[in-house]
């Protein structure tokens, strides 16, 4: 009886200790669930990472692939290169693909004439193939050569995991035999979700007019002509469409059978930018990314903003000065050279502490800068360390915070000779007293 009163007892224990501290693993739940086999979401002016899965794996990406050949035709407008109302004759092979409407196509006649402009709107807006092969022949001559830059420029914009092997996202095997020269009839354009937000933070951060494009709804191809054909944007979550979401402009949706359902959005609200990248979203092909990228722009509006965490100029107690040898002045003060933002997560406004790093190599062995010390001069960097009790954000390109400058506040300029000697004169007589004294002190 004593023991069935015991486990009585005990048990009535345990239900309210687990009411109260409900169990949790040791792994950290998953802020929010989405089905599908890669995405990424980052703010867009610090390249924070605000929620990630299988980011690193290299995947298809269908008309995805389509935002490099953009940024490839704004550079080349921006250089010169080309102009928006340049003319161009299509070629067979881009005259053939253009007729084949079971793929996103603006129909384009073999001896009609066409604009760069006309083409890049099919392009951004319709995710037209044509026009995409097309911009590639006035671009770099040929498909094939346009390949070589787009890989060429993937590099330089610091992207790691990626294959680029035409200027549309199609399968090379739906080119109709005619795929660029180099590539596998089987292989397609492939990126991670990293790379593919980290590609489409740099097209609106160094073109930002490719929104003014992104964001139309709908347009119609030759208006007025024969020709006509309307363009509806398959963003479908543009905010007059059938998934519309207040403050999304951009950017480019993707679906091929293997790649299944992608799509790269960006949006802004509460003057913050976010951009979204859903690879293989699980479902219908044309609407299951949509609902994927609401549950992440959702999580993101809701719970982040982007703050100024630590203002220009700022300093830190007891760490404020480095001393100085032969200058006019014995230290000089230094602060952070610009403010510090970050994207901060709601109730962590003050999970974040600043270390100042001195370069070492700028120092003597005792510590000291060496005059002359010009103001706004380098010294080192503030680090900014998180202290908070969840997971630290980290940057898309590095898993570090931000980190500034620290610069000198004012000019430190050389003694002159005299001074200088003086100081060794008083040095010397001061060490000669200092001995002095301590042998006087021996005496007694």
């Amino acid at each position: 009886m004593r023991i069935k009163k015991m486990m009585a007892v005990l048990f009535a224990i345990t239900f309210i200790v687990s009411s109260i501290f409900p169990f949790t693993s040791a792994k950290a739940a998953e802020p929010i669930t989405i089905n599908a086999g890669a995405a990424i979401i980052i703010e867009e002016s610090t390249g924070t990472v605000l929620y990630g899965k299988n980011i690193d794996e290299k995947l298809p990406i269908a008309s995805m692939a389509k935002v490099m050949t953009e940024y490839l035709v704004l550079e080349a407008v921006k250089e010169g290169k080309i102009s928006w109302d340049q003319t161009y004759k299509p070629s067979e092979y881009v005259y053939k693909i253009s007729q084949n409407r079971s793929l996103s196509n603006v129909p384009l006649r073999l001896d009609g004439s066409y604009n760069v402009k006309e083409l890049y709107e099919a392009m951004a807006i319709y995710s037209a193939n044509g026009a995409a092969i097309a911009l590639s022949e006035i671009i770099a001559g040929s498909e094939d050569a346009f390949v070589k830059m787009m890989n060429d420029k993937a590099k330089e914009l610091g992207l790691t995991n990626y294959e680029f092997v035409n200027a549309t996202g199609l399968e090379n095997k739906d080119l109709a035999g005619m795929h660029p020269e180099g590539t596998d009839v089987n292989a397609e354009n492939k990126l991670s979700a990293r790379d593919m937000a980290l590609l489409s933070q740099r097209l609106i951060q160094d073109y930002p007019e490719v929104l003014e494009t992104a964001s139309i709804p709908k347009k119609t191809f030759r208006e007025g002509t024969d020709d006509a054909t309307l363009m509806p944007n398959w963003n479908w979550m543009l905010p007059e469409l059938v998934f519309g979401y207040e403050g999304v402009d951009g950017l480019k949706t993707g679906s091929t059978s293997s790649a299944g359902s992608c799509f790269t959005a960006t949006a802004t609200k509460n003057g913050m930018r976010v951009i979204s990248v859903v690879m293989d979203a699980q479902g219908d092909v044309k609407d299951a990314r949509f609902p994927e990228t609401e549950k992440m722009l959702d999580y993101a509006f809701e719970n982040f903003s982007v703050k100024e965490v630590f203002p220009a100029n700022y300093q830190i107690d007891k760490q404020s000065t480095i001393p100085v040898v032969k200058g006019k002045e014995d230290s000089v003060s230094i602060h952070t050279k610009d403010a510090v933002t970050l994207v901060v997560k709601k109730g962590e406004e003050d999970a974040y502490k600043p270390a100042f790093e001195i370069d070492q190599d700028q120092l003597s062995k005792a510590g000291e800068l060496t005059a002359p010390v010009k103001k706004d001069h380098v010294v080192g960097k503030m680090t900014i360390k998180y202290e908070g009790e969840g997971q630290a954000l980290t940057n898309i390109k590095s898993d570090s915070l931000s980190q500034v400058d620290l610069v000198t506040k004012e000019t430190v300029e050389k003694a002159n000779w005299f001074v200088l000697s003086m100081r060794g004169i008083g040095g010397f007589f001061g060490g000669l007293w200092g001995t002095v004294s301590d042998t006087v002190k021996g005496w007694f």
